[in-house]
């Protein structure tokens, strides 16, 4: 297995641990980092790093190593940091001795990241201690960061200059709510366990090292086993699948024909001369379904109107664009009945979310029809953004339990769930990186309007 590098040599740190009784300690602190998500899953660790990606052994083992060299080896109370300055100090260079002995004494926490200045520095704020943020100094996390992402990382304070160790763990946001319920239930606990102050948080993180590396494994294995992704379904609870329904036009008919039916069609609202929206309402729909473990997809008027289907006439062909199975069989009769003798047997093409997905990230950058210079294309889509988000801001959020965002932030309670929602859409367009126009978007202005760049750290 490989191991963690560091800016600061710890090499021989690292050899000397090999040595006993380190080297049992530290088969020990590997079992402890490991074993539980083994014996959870059924897998080996050579099985679970061939789901998550061989790389990540180097990290698991930093982990690990990092945490044996904070704990006291009993029962003569040992500790590895301290017997290796004391025997091999004087081969060390005094830097490196002053981070070992800062590394001895730090505990991982869980910590969301802002203020991220790529290459240079970021913002930690623990979300298991109530202490000060801190700005460490980072070169290369910072590269890939991006403002509230969660990580598990150690603080080392070296002459009082803060930076972070080399092992570093991204949680997703799910996976950080779970340690954060984790944590607290181990405080609850607390008070049972010999030797630990459910008040001493530092203590109990100083016991918690191997907590944070499983289930850091079990939320990346749980996303990347078959089956872990969250189903996805429409309005109505239907498994989404897109359909795609082909009508020829019959011989003889003219397209102004079938755009003077679909006009008068009460139901249909045009968005220009050959394409509708064709409102839910008028389908009688069943009020929007929910789903526990599924996640909805939901297409909207202006108004807030579900949109039930697209319709477009192209050339000679009515094309109806429905995600679901049973809206294609619903879209189907309806426009038989609609047009009569207009229309010819139609052609269905299905494509699943996954397929859809698969095709965009595939596509190459030549496919792209449009000329148009970056700069003016980033415009274009903040301008876009912009006014979705001013209107998202007064609309039921379901991630919000259906209040709007404007209303619930007026109110104590929701002021905190609110900023959680605007941090969690503004770190997913972060993601998307500073060659895309999302992950330049600045959000600032959504939390002024709400009344919340309080809570924006």
């Amino acid at each position: 297995m490989s191991r963690s590098k560091s800016v600061h040599d710890l090499s021989g740190l690292m050899k000397y641990a090999d040595r006993a009784p380190w080297d049992e300690a530290m088969a020990e602190m590997l079992s402890a980092h490991l074993g539980p998500a083994c014996e959870a899953t059924g897998l080996e660790p050579d099985a679970m790093f061939e789901i998550i990606g061989d790389h990540w052994q180097g990290p698991l083992w930093g982990c690990a190593f990092e945490d044996l060299l904070t704990q006291e080896l009993q029962p003569d109370g040992g500790n590895l940091v301290d017997d290796y300055l004391k025997r091999r100090g004087w081969n060390e260079k005094a830097p490196d001795k002053a981070y070992m002995r800062a590394l001895r004494d730090t505990v991982m926490s869980l910590y969301e990241i802002s203020e991220v200045v790529p290459g240079q520095s970021m913002t930690l704020r623990d979300l298991l201690r109530d202490v000060a943020p801190v700005t460490v100094r980072e070169h290369g996390a910072t590269q890939t960061l991006v403002n509230w992402d969660k990580i598990a990382a150690r603080i080392v304070n070296v002459n009082g200059r803060p930076g972070i160790s080399g092992a570093l763990l991204p949680f997703s946001a799910d996976g950080a709510v779970r340690v954060i319920d984790a944590f607290s239930q181990l405080a609850d606990d607390a008070q049972n366990t010999v030797g630990l102050d459910p008040l001493d948080r530092d203590a109990l993180l100083r016991a918690s090292g191997p907590m944070f590396t499983n289930m850091w494994l079990l939320d990346c294995l749980g996303k990347a086993m078959p089956g872990s992704a969250p189903e996805m379904i429409n309005a109505d609870g239907d498994d989404l699948v897109f359909h795609r329904i082909i009508f020829p036009l019959a011989k003889g008919v003219i397209g102004k024909s079938i755009v003077r039916r679909l006009n008068a069609a009460q139901w249909l609202e045009p968005a220009s001369d050959n394409f509708w929206n064709w409102l839910a309402s008028a389908m009688k729909n069943k009020k929007p379904q929910t789903a526990k473990g599924k996640q909805a997809f939901v297409t909207t008027m202006d108004d807030g109107t579900p949109v039930f289907a697209n319709v477009e006439l192209k050339g000679r062909k009515l094309i109806v664009e429905v995600n679901s199975a049973a809206r294609a069989e619903r879209a189907t009769v309806q426009v038989r009945e609609w047009m009569g003798d207009y229309l010819d047997v139609p052609m269905t093409e299905i494509r699943t979310l996954a397929q859809v997905m698969a095709d965009e990230a595939g596509r190459a950058p030549q496919d792209e029809t449009l000329d148009i210079p970056p700069h003016e294309m980033e415009r274009i889509v903040h301008d876009m953004l912009t006014r979705e988000y001013t209107k998202t801001l007064d609309e039921p959020v379901p991630a919000l339990d259906h209040d709007t965002p404007r209303a619930l932030a007026r109110t104590k309670a929701g002021r905190t769930k609110v900023a959680d929602w605007l941090k969690y859409i503004e770190n997913g367009a972060a993601k998307s990186g500073t060659a895309d126009p999302m992950g330049t978007y600045d959000f600032t202005w959504m939390w002024a309007e709400l009344g919340l760049s309080d809570l924006r750290r």
